[in-house]
């Protein structure tokens, strides 16, 4: 079985770690560069950075941060935020990201992904998908940073993200997200069984057994965790210890 990977999440408003619950009330956290270190001398598998104002305020993701991280950490790192062209992307890989993400402008122009796969590989994209749950019992991806609702449902959506290139899903619940009250296990696993790709999870992690349960039931080949890791409840070493102490694959 591969190992599962623990990633922390780092969402950057104006060049500073901010977090918040379910995508509202923001509190800034620390510094970005310096809080990735930390988390890389940990054991972190990979982090994701995500400027979540660029697509709302219309600004490109800054290739300048991308470049302080790059000079600073040893491990794969992805970039997203404002990416909306093929020369976004060039330029966030071009400074140093392992691979970016993309989400509002790949619901507004599908064939994006395509493109940025067709030049870099697949495996430089990651679709992120920020969905809730809706009356009618289906799950709707939203735009940006979860303000604007659409009428793209999860499952198909994912699968043709899929089809059109991209290497990895990123799937965050609106629901869940902040709140540490846990992953919705039964709609990852149904998201997993439907895809190809690598499934990464988002949204809810509040402890060990959380991230263990999304791991396994869930069938998430990732989790993505910010509150638990930015306020001091675990290390990343914690983290991966317990996983592997429950017998769950993790690299130590």
């Amino acid at each position: 079985m591969l190992a599962k990977r623990i990633i922390p999440c780092l969402d950057v408003k104006d060049g500073r770690v901010v977090k918040g619950i379910n995508f509202t009330s923001l509190a800034e956290v620390g510094d970005a560069v310096e809080m990735g270190h930390k988390y890389a001398m940990e054991g972190a598998d990979e982090l994701v950075y995500l400027d979540i104002s660029a697509t709302i305020e219309g600004r490109n993701t800054f290739a300048e941060l991308v470049r302080r991280v790059a000079d600073t950490v040893n491990i794969p790192f992805t970039v997203g935020g404002g990416i909306r062209s093929l020369d976004d992307a060039a330029r966030l890989l071009d400074a140093g990201a392992d691979k970016i993400t993309i989400n509002s402008a790949a619901i507004a122009r599908p064939e994006l992904i395509g493109e940025i796969a067709g030049r870099y590989g697949r495996q430089f994209v990651v679709v992120a998908i920020d969905a809730k749950s809706g009356p009618d019992g289906k799950w709707h991806a939203t735009t940006h940073g979860g303000s604007r609702p659409t009428d793209k449902e999860l499952f198909a959506w994912a699968r043709e993200a899929e089809d059109r290139g991209a290497g990895e899903i990123l799937f965050t619940s609106m629901d869940h997200d902040g709140t540490r009250n846990g992953y919705p296990c039964p709609v990852y696993a149904a998201l997993s069984d439907s895809l190809g790709i690598p499934l990464i999870a988002s949204g809810g992690a509040g402890s060990v057994d959380d991230i263990a349960a999304v791991l396994t039931d869930g069938k998430a080949d990732a989790a993505l965790a910010a509150s638990i890791f930015h306020y001091g409840k675990y290390t990343v070493a914690e983290v991966k210890g317990q996983l592997a102490a429950s017998g769950i694959p993790v690299r130590i």
